[in-house]
């Protein structure tokens, strides 16, 4: 029986904001780049040059186009681990192979333990846990903890790799943990959300929603996903496309 991962104050993750993400994919390449010669290098490319590209990815932006009543909108949308609180893929790993530290809340993979029998990926709502093929074990963000605690480093660059190499300052990190920590403030004044939280696995990490646009022909404030879903709002729109 698996037990529940240890709670701990510290609580490091990712503010995502997309009202600034342009979906230009820094993201994905810094991280694959970083983790070429990782924590869990290398990330496996499959047919890198023919039509089918695949291969493990930390990273990935999906872009959704919307109409809506006031017209169209297009979100990009980054997808990576969420480091829940009580994350569901430690729970049903049968061999301790996933696993979440009580020093930073970070959740990881000894890929040692690991015998790829994927229950990790069925179980993750958030479609976070990739596979490995060349090496049968299953992989995920790590949040480069071989950067972020780098003392070889400036300090201003310990901070994971999708973050260092965004160009609009889209992606933020810190200590959630910490409620005076700036991104924990920046969460606040910016309405962060977590993703289906109804779920109870209590993710870290938090989406700063679109900023309302001023509609000229009204001069009123609209918020572009306001009726992108049948329930309305923003997350109802994150449950609609995190259900494709």
């Amino acid at each position: 029986m698996t037990c529940l991962p240890e709670k701990t104050d510290r609580k490091l993750g990712l503010a995502i904001d997309l009202d600034t993400c342009v979906g230009c994919n820094a993201c994905v390449t810094s991280c694959k780049e970083w983790n070429a010669g990782g924590h869990m290098a290398p990330l496996t490319d499959l047919n890198p040059y023919a039509d089918k590209v695949d291969g493990v990815f930390f990273n990935r932006v999906h872009t959704y186009e919307q109409d809506t009543p006031k017209g169209g909108s297009t979100i990009h949308f980054p997808r990576s681990c969420l480091h829940c609180e009580t994350p569901a893929c430690v729970t049903v790993c049968p061999t301790g192979a996933s696993y979440k530290r009580a020093s930073d809340g970070i959740v990881l993979v000894d890929e040692d333990k690991c015998i790829g029998c994927k229950l990790c990926s069925w179980a993750c709502p958030y479609g976070a846990r990739e596979f490995d093929v060349d090496v049968g074990v299953m992989k995920k963000c790590t949040l480069c903890v071989d950067r972020i605690y780098n003392e070889n480093l400036a300090e201003e660059d310990r901070v994971p790799a999708c973050v260092a190499a965004c160009p609009t300052g889209a992606r933020h990190f810190g200590d959630f943990g910490d409620p005076d920590s700036a991104i924990s403030k920046l969460s606040e004044e910016r309405g962060g959300v977590a993703l289906m939280p109804e779920l109870g696995y209590n993710p870290t990490n938090r989406y700063l929603p679109p900023r309302p646009r001023r509609d000229a022909a009204t001069a009123t404030d609209a918020l572009p996903l306001e009726d992108a879903s049948p329930e309305g709002g923003f997350l109802g729109w994150v449950d609609r496309m995190l259900s494709r």
